[in-house]
């Protein structure tokens, strides 16, 4: 600005031409000079402000669109302290493989408006909610389970009629939205879900992943108009590739951005392992841990936590008592039910030649701690490469870049290049996965014959726009395996998991920097070979109903697990498969010893809608919705297609009290960048300051130019 200001004003700019050794130029031809300036600097100023218009547009849209902010917005004023406060508890209770969660939320109305409260949360991505009960003073409401759109049209009805009322449906497996209507000034209301989820059990160790928080995903896509009916809450708008992207954007804050006693957690959970119990771990959380023999009682050591990773549970049976087979019984409604989790051994087989592609996601929402993990976690993959395999590395945040243009040898010279590649790599822009997959999918060389082909995708899963991703993986990936690396304190579980079952390889998670180690060591050795292929499960009835209903590939340290229904806890399961090598392994288990178990109907019936949503993707069309719908009525378990809705007969609120609406916000996932409380889209103001930075220069220059016409 100094300078800017010498050069407009000649009574303190430096007498240049006294300076000059140089003989000074004739008037006329300096007034030539000068007009020729004037006359480009009006050329380049018209081209500026072309260049400005829709850079401005672009960042107004986002603005409009994409909020972002920080504070609850009702219908009468802008920035707001939250209306709402909230509390949650998780009352977990593990038998076996399945974990029974009964999860309580207590929305406080802290203003003096009736109020709506809205509610985008993470829940496992393999939970199935089977109960919703709505609790006012002492007063229960049992939600009922309806379809979809009659549970929307019967909350709606209730909420205009001022009755208490409380609704919660699925917009991704691990995805749901609570909606709470006439919640009265200074009032708390108790909404309890209840829902189960199996338990990972791989490479010896029970593992438990219980979500308090979301990181924002990236919609692509151009915007689309909001219906008038919709039901709008986030700070995305529907694209043409995230039809619901308003519905799956809750409002990310920091912890400092509502009140000090709103989004904790307390939890408890109780281990009934039924083998006797060596230890019991957290990445995420220091546990206090009481254990005696094959039970624990676990809960995080400084009580109630924030809401702003997920909590992670470990446990390991003693050395002597890790099963290689497990069964469980339940009879529900005059049917039998049997889940049967069957582990191969471990076998060493020959070492592979392998064509490894690495993708790593750079975007801005792995900003911080994630882009940290994701790079250790490469160093870490490099490291596994040998003499005659073959690798490369794609990075991809708005747009993908490869390193190399096709794979190359892992010797010395291109790892040393890579792993500088890699220590220089930041997280900026959106997450556009198409690209990534396009280029990694499409990436061949020469050498690439005889080679194992593999890839190896590591990212937060920060994308709405899955089921198409997961279509791209199932048709495009050809002979290649895909393993997904969740980064991150709470990634997109659904999409990792999903990704890696299309893409017929494994996933595993990176908790810390610490964990990476670990982790990453019992991919890759997973990666070696499949413990076992051409899995036959045979159970002795000819007309069990198994889900799933063929079983894949086996990889080391992962066992087989499966549901049945229609099978009596009697007779010979028998498991067979080709291990490593082309060896035949068989085994067989009598059913009469299985243990009793609970919740296998829900699970069954949930295994069942999920491969009948597999087949439609599989035949490129729409899923049986009544088929969906009656099945989830069947047996009370929540669906893409049904929703849960609890509604109070008496009214409370008067017809003459205006009802708000409040988002309740989710908190910033811990270690990510501040800046991911605004989410723009694509569009950010930078191109948009930098052109009018320059415009503001050319007017400048055109001041400059002016003052020197008047001294000539």
């Amino acid at each position: 600005m100094m300078l800017l200001s010498l050069l407009a004003n000649p009574a303190v700019r430096p007498d240049c031409h006294q300076q000059r050794k140089t003989p000074a130029l004739s008037v006329p031809i300096r007034r030539k000079m000068v007009r020729c300036t004037e006359g480009i600097s009006l050329w380049l100023a018209m081209m500026l402000m072309l260049f400005v218009h829709p850079l401005y547009a672009e960042a107004r849209t986002m603005d409009m669109e994409q909020p972002g902010q920080l504070y609850l917005l009702d219908s009468k004023s802008a920035w707001q302290e939250p209306a709402l406060v909230l509390d949650s508890q998780f009352s977990v209770s593990v038998t076996g493989l399945l974990a029974q969660t009964r999860l309580t939320r207590t929305f406080r109305n802290t203003s003096d408006e009736w109020q709506e409260g809205i509610f985008v949360f993470p829940l496992p991505e393999q939970a199935t909610v089977y109960g919703l009960t709505m609790t006012v003073g002492d007063r229960r409401i049992v939600g009922q389970l309806q379809p979809k759109a009659k549970a929307r049209e019967t909350y709606e009805q209730a909420k205009d009629a001022g009755q208490k009322a409380a609704t919660m449906e699925q917009n991704r497996p691990n995805l749901f939205t609570s909606r709470v209507a006439n919640i009265a000034p200074g009032e708390d209301v108790t909404v309890e879900v209840d829902y189960q989820q199996p338990v990972t059990y791989r490479h010896g160790q029970f593992e438990l992943r219980l979500p308090t928080t979301l990181t924002p995903r990236y919609m692509p896509g151009a915007p689309l108009p909001v219906p008038e009916t919709a039901w709008q809450s986030g700070w995305s708008v529907p694209t043409t590739q995230v039809a619901d992207a308003g519905e799956i954007s809750p409002f990310t804050v920091r912890s400092g951005d509502v009140a000090p006693d709103s989004h904790r957690a307390e939890i408890s959970l109780t281990i009934e392992a039924g083998l006797e119990l060596a230890d019991v771990s957290s990445p995420s959380h220091p546990l206090r841990v009481d254990l005696s023999g094959t039970r624990a009682e676990v809960a995080p050591e400084e009580g109630a936590i924030l809401m702003e990773q997920d909590v992670i549970v470990r446990w390991k049976p003693k050395a002597s008592q890790a099963p290689a087979a497990a069964l469980f019984h339940q009879q529900w409604q005059g049917e039998d039910f049997l889940m049967a989790m069957v582990l191969p051994p471990a076998t060493t087989g020959q070492v592979l030649r392998r064509e490894l592609l690495f993708v790593i996601d750079t975007s801005g929402s792995m900003a911080g701690e994630s882009i940290r993990q994701a790079r250790s976690a490469l160093l870490r993959g490099l490291d596994t490469l040998r003499p005659g395999d073959r690798f490369n590395i794609i990075q991809f945040n708005s747009q993908a870049h490869a390193l190399y243009l096709e794979p190359v040898p892992a010797d010395g010279h291109y790892l040393a290049r890579a792993r500088q590649y890699v220590q220089d790599l930041e997280a900026e822009g959106g997450t556009e996965m198409t690209g990534a997959l396009t280029l990694a999918m499409g990436m061949d060389s020469q050498e690439s014959g005889g080679l194992v082909q593999q890839m190896v995708f590591m990212t937060d899963g920060a994308v709405g726009n899955e089921s198409a991703l997961f279509d791209q993986i199932r048709n495009g990936l050809g002979n290649r395996r895909l393993f997904t690396v969740a980064i991150g304190s709470a990634p997109n579980m659904y999409f990792l998991r999903e990704a890696a079952r299309w893409g017929r390889g494994q996933y595993t998670a990176v908790h810390n920097t610490e964990d990476v180690d670990s982790a990453l060591v019992k991919l890759f050795a997973a990666m070696e070979a499949p413990v076992m292929t051409d899995v036959t499960v045979e159970w002795p009835e000819a007309s069990a109903e198994a889900v799933p209903a063929k079983p894949g590939d086996l990889f080391h340290g992962q066992p087989l697990v499966q549901v049945v229904r229609g099978v009596p806890g009697q007779g010979e399961l028998t498991v067979s498969g080709k291990l490593a090598g082309g060896r035949d392994w068989v085994t067989r288990l009598d059913l009469a010893s299985a243990a009793d178990g609970q919740g296998l109907d829900r699970q069954w019936a949930r295994g069942r809608i999920d491969g009948w949503m597999d087949a439609a993707r599989l035949q490129n069309r729409e899923p049986d919705e009544a088929a969906i719908v009656a099945l989830s009525l069947r047996h009370g378990v929540m669906s893409p297609f049904t929703s849960f809705v609890a509604v109070e007969e008496r009214v409370s609120r008067p017809q003459s009290e205006h009802l708000e609406q409040a988002s309740v916000p989710t908190l910033l996932p811990a270690g990510s960048q501040p800046g991911m409380l605004r989410y723009p889209q694509t569009a950010t103001y930078g191109p948009l300051m930098t052109a009018l930075g320059l415009v503001g220069l050319m007017f400048s220059l055109a001041i400059v130019m002016l003052n020197r016409r008047q001294t000539l």
